[in-house]
């Protein structure tokens, strides 16, 4: 029988795990297949951890992995790609706003060829209008910006084919964007439109904050751009310069009403001087992350793996 390996990050859950357990059992007893359920603990500071260590006692189908300090959803779910060794993965969120219920569905895809079946995201129940508009933007800009189409509404929620994940493992730089990573990859795949529901329980983890990062290394991993303008706006700038001169120069030497003054200088200084400093913080991001994947760091830190990797848990 298929083994199939359910991946699941998860940072202060407690209110959802086990609701989120039960689920995932009533959908699979009723498939031909064997499960694996893959917690990815990433930091939290609830009962999260104490309620996935009960978890493993009663089925131990249920296997959780504690990241040593918060590394991040991204990170957190390459983690449990890194682990799952099923036929084929499935990553979700564990707060019921990836409804267990397109399991079957995802499924049926993958036996009809596709090693690929990623969900889109058509809305979510409840999400502010702010929230959708910024969404929505942000694909088109990324589009317009990357080499490689990223879909509008493309979530976490997918399933892949044991082959595809080994080939994912060989990707490890540091600022991840999966969405864009898995679709830049190729292989034979296919799409499903859901509705999200809203979460079953708390609230989300994912803080303006952490959008905008994740928006930036989207844009970065996948666009040199950002590059490309700055090269661009530093012709346009040099040229508008020359042009400045010789309407010095005319003023001076041929109409001869040049006015001593401090006003255009002023403005010529903070002009170029701003684009200078924007250029330069373009440039300047593109570095530090080359500075941060030449360092080779591991991209997570495991402070307790899955049960069956452990010879002796208290060595």
């Amino acid at each position: 029988m298929k083994i199939i390996s359910v991946v699941v990050p998860v940072y202060n859950e407690e209110d959802n795990i086990e609701h989120f357990y039960q689920a995932i059992v009533d959908v699979f007893e009723k498939l031909d297949y064997e499960f694996e359920l893959d917690f990815v603990d990433d930091g939290s500071k609830d009962r999260s951890r104490e309620i996935l260590r009960e978890l493993e006692k009663r089925d131990s189908r249920v296997q959780s992995i504690f990241l040593a300090k918060n590394s991040g959803h991204q990170l957190a779910l390459t983690c449990g790609l890194d682990h799952a060794e099923g036929d084929a993965v499935i990553t979700m969120d564990g707060d019921m706003q990836h409804p267990p219920e397109l399991i079957p569905t995802l499924l049926e895809k993958w036996e009809q060829g596709y090693e690929v079946v990623q969900t889109i995201r058509k809305t979510t129940e409840g999400v502010s209008f702010f929230k959708k508009l910024t969404s929505k933007y942000y694909y088109r800009v990324l589009n317009m910006l990357s080499t490689v189409h990223i879909q509008e509404g493309g979530s976490d929620f997918r399933l892949m084919d044991k082959v595809v994940v080994k080939a994912f493992r060989r990707y490890r730089e540091h600022a991840r964007f999966i969405r864009g990573m898995i679709g830049a990859m190729g292989f034979k795949q296919t799409q499903i439109e859901f509705i999200a529901p809203k979460r079953f329980a708390g609230v989300s983890k994912f803080s303006p904050r952490k959008m905008l990062h994740l928006a930036v290394d989207g844009v970065m991993a996948f666009s040199i751009l950002p590059l490309r303008i700055s090269l661009y706006i530093g012709m346009i700038c040099g040229l508008l310069s020359v042009v400045l001169f010789l309407h010095v120069l005319v003023s001076k030497f041929v109409f001869n009403d040049a006015v001593a003054g401090w006003a255009t200088i002023t403005a010529c200084v903070l002009f170029f001087g701003g684009v200078q400093l924007t250029v330069l913080g373009i440039i300047g991001e593109y570095i530090g992350r080359i500075f941060e994947e030449v360092k080779n760091r591991p991209l997570y830190l495991v402070g307790r793996g899955k049960p069956k990797d452990l010879e002796d848990e208290n060595d």
